[in-house]
């Protein structure tokens, strides 16, 4: 039992996270006519924007603030426009201004393929609580290239790198930062 692989012990992690929502989330299925009125899309916001929740129940502790990390509210500051029946990002001056310059970014980690040590990965303003669900929308997230891999874990991350802001991307990402360190 003490050598089980990591992937084994974080699927195991992942499933008893989702069962400790799954209660919660039933209690909220009985108030959907309520909850329908109160729905972003309701609000005129489209659903998977923003800079995600995080559940006062989560079993993560919320990001802490640091003065040396760019803050996720200046990342998702972000406005969308159609063109061409696509949904592209407008990015505020702000955001502009941390195109192409070393950026550091505190966040979750959201791994793209298995393994305890990670190259290429996704950081998140909120933890996953769900393998199955992305915690918030595009502005949200920060896709994540680094130099020499980054050993998994289920706490905050920070990283450092060329920040790059993404005004096409064809995945339908915002962000990016290549040759990504870890920092304390």
């Amino acid at each position: 039992m003490k050598n089980r692989p990591l992937a084994l012990v974080v699927i195991d992690y992942i499933a008893i996270v989702c069962i400790a929502f799954a209660v919660p989330f039933a209690a909220l299925l009985s108030q959907e006519a309520a909850a329908q009125q109160a729905s972003p899309a309701a609000l005129g916001v489209p659903a998977g924007t923003g800079a995600g929740v995080h559940s006062p129940n989560s079993p993560f502790a919320p990001l802490q603030q640091r003065s040396d990390v760019v803050p996720w509210s200046v990342l998702t500051d972000v406005k969308t426009k159609v063109e061409k029946n696509r949904m592209l990002p407008v990015f505020p001056a702000p955001v502009l201004a941390l195109n192409q310059k070393n950026q550091r970014i505190q966040g979750f980690m959201m791994p793209l393929e298995p393994g305890e040590k990670q190259k290429h990965f996704l950081i998140s303003s909120v933890p996953l609580t769900c393998s199955f669900c992305v915690p918030g929308g595009p502005e949200s997230m920060v896709e994540v290239k680094t130099k020499t891999p980054i050993k998994y874990s289920l706490e905050a991350v920070v990283v450092e790198g060329q920040f790059a802001v993404l005004k096409d991307d064809p995945y339908g990402l915002y962000y990016r930062i290549d040759d990504a360190t870890a920092v304390k």
